[in-house]
Parts: structure tokens; sequence; C-alpha cells
């Protein structure tokens, strides 16, 4: 699983640091987190190709998060793609759709499919896709009230699935900003380990029957039955990547990255500017890494970096001083991130 960070500035792009965009390979695809202005250009520069995008999560609709997204798909449909396209986001998100694909003057080859997620509490949200441009594989949501906690302005806490695949489970949050905004979480599935030791002392052989049982599938050996559970080991943490969007410190934020591989959050500014970045729904490098303690993640990734630091030692720093596994994102910086165990 690798980590590309194409852009890693805040609302204003600089001679470094492009508008937000993350993406993720891993599972033999390429998912985006956000895409700005520019994000294409990176992708190129990081030898990613757009073709290969199958899904892209947009975290909320201030426009450094996703006015990359207009050009890539005129891009997709002039390379003729056929595959389609899966965009999550916030309410608004169809409407958004339907705009880029009258935007200018293109022919589109693929399908849009749209995954809208309600603003609000999301009880009653049944995964709806927007019907013009809906395919079979819709994608339904399942919402959990997980702790009925109290957060700065929001009475309960919400996660939603709103993707499940054979590999891994995708789910959002409301969190604090200015305008809705949703984090996201990848959680890798992982199926407890094979212990081929056992499975030969049952006189399982090695081939086609080992590769049943750890799908979970009961093999036939002489008379007797040999269920999975008789060659599995202990149940394995997969790794679980969340990523804030633009948010302000918050108990939901805590809840949701509890016991991440890789938290991946915003701090806009320096502790200096603690009040201003409350004000306009932003955190600083320290609040960022108090999440992270509380939350008890492996690893702290700072990003959305406010245009006024040309130096950015002093918020690296600050991370570091609350969390020491902290690392303040670089355009084009990759991250590999190692299962816990075997």
């Amino acid at each position: 699983m690798e980590l590309i960070f194409l852009g890693t500035s805040s609302a204003i792009p600089t001679n470094h640091r492009n508008h937000s965009a993350i993406a993720m390979k891993s599972f033999g695809e390429i998912m985006l987190f956000d895409c700005g202005e520019g994000t294409q250009r990176q992708m190129s520069r990081a030898r990613l190709s757009p073709m290969k995008v199958d899904k892209i999560f947009i975290t909320h609709f201030h426009g450094d998060h996703f006015l990359g997204v207009p050009g890539m798909v005129q891009s997709m449909a002039f390379r003729g793609r056929k595959e389609p396209l899966h965009i999550f986001g916030p309410e608004g998100l169809s409407k958004i759709v339907e705009k880029i694909k009258g935007l200018g003057y293109f022919s589109m080859s693929f399908e849009i499919c749209v995954h809208e997620i309600p603003d609000g509490t999301p009880e009653g949200y049944d995964g709806s896709v927007d019907r013009s441009i809906e395919d079979d594989r819709s994608i339904k949501a399942d919402e959990t009230e997980l702790n009925e906690k109290e957060g700065l302005n929001e009475g309960l806490f919400h996660e939603i699935k709103i993707l499940e695949e054979e590999d891994y489970i995708v789910t959002c949050c409301k969190v604090e900003h200015s305008v809705p905004n949703l984090a996201y979480c990848i959680t890798e599935k992982r199926a407890p380990k094979f212990i081929k030791e056992k499975a030969l002392k049952l006189g399982v052989k090695p081939g086609p029957d080992f590769g049943k049982l750890q799908q979970g599938i009961p093999v036939k050996v002489g008379n007797r039955i040999i269920k999975p559970h008789e060659v599995l080991g202990s149940e394995r943490q997969g790794r679980k990547i969340v990523y804030s969007g633009d948010t302000r410190p918050c108990d939901q934020m805590i809840k949701f990255a509890e016991d991440a591989t890789v938290l991946i959050h915003e701090s806009t500014f320096d502790s200096q500017n603690e009040n201003k970045a409350y004000e306009t729904g932003h955190s600083t490098a320290a609040k960022a890494a108090e999440i992270a303690n509380k939350a008890n993640v492996k690893k702290l990734i700072v990003t959305h970096i406010s245009t006024r630091y040309k130096e950015t030692s002093t918020l690296e720093k600050e991370a570091i001083d609350i969390f020491e596994n902290s690392v303040l994102a670089e355009d084009l910086m990759s991250i590999e991130v190692e299962r816990s165990d075997s």
C-alpha cells in the first residue's frame, strides 16, 4: 500500500505545493482523495495514470479540493475511457457532476457514478445514486451510530459505511469545517493467518485445498471435513488509513481515527494562529498531533499547509513535540504503509 501526496497546499497553490490531492495505490487500483486543480499534472510527475483511477473521494466543495475533477474527466474522455468512474462526496455532488458533464465542448465516453452522502444526520440514507448517471454498481451505505458522545457542534458521532469491496471497506464521518466536510477511512480486510503445519498434520495436501481453507471454505480429507478454524490463527488487524479533509479539532475525528495505521490530518496553521484556525474551521499542527495521541494512531502525516509558511520546520516540530511519529507532507512524497504483522 502506497500513499502519494500530489498536493499539500491549502487554499492557494505555491511553487512547491499543489492543491489538495492524495493517491492511494493498493488492492490493484488507484484511489484519489480530493482532486484539486493541477492534480493531473501532479499525477504525471508521479508517474501515475489518471486512466487507472477508479474512485475519487471528495471531502468538501471548496475549490482547492475538487476543481481538478473537470479537467481530469475531460482528459479521460479524450483518451476514450470506457470504465465507469465512481465519485463520492457530500450533498451537492450530483449537481456538480452534472455541471462538469456539460462544461465546454467534449463527448463523454464513460459513466460517472455519483455516490452522494447527504448532509446532517444520515438516517434513511440508502446509498442513492443520481439516476441519470447510475449503473448497477450502486453502493449502499450502512450508517452506524458508534458512540453517543458530544462533539463541538455535533450531538452524535456517526460513521457511515459507503463502500465494501473484497479487500477493504470505506467509511466516512462528518467533521467540523465551515462547509460540510467528510473525513474518510479505508480499512483493509485481513483473513486470519493460515497455519500450514496444522493443515499438514490434519492430512490436507498443499494445493487447491490450502487455498479453499484460507478463503474460509471447508475441505474433505478422506472421510473427514476439515473446517477453516482448525487451520487458521487468530484474527489479524488490517491497515487503516484515515484522511481528515478540512476540519478544526473535534471529538468526532478522535473517535474516527482510533487505532489508525496512518492518520492524514490537515494542519493549516501553527500554534500562534490557533484562534484563526478554529474560527475558519482548520487545525494547527499541534492540535493534529493531540488528536493522533488521543486516537492512538501509529503514524501522523500533516498536510494542507498555509501559503504563509515558506519555512515549514516549525509546523513539523510542533507536531513531533506532541506526537513523535509525525511527518509533514511534501508534494510528490511517497509513503509505503506496511502491515504491522505477518
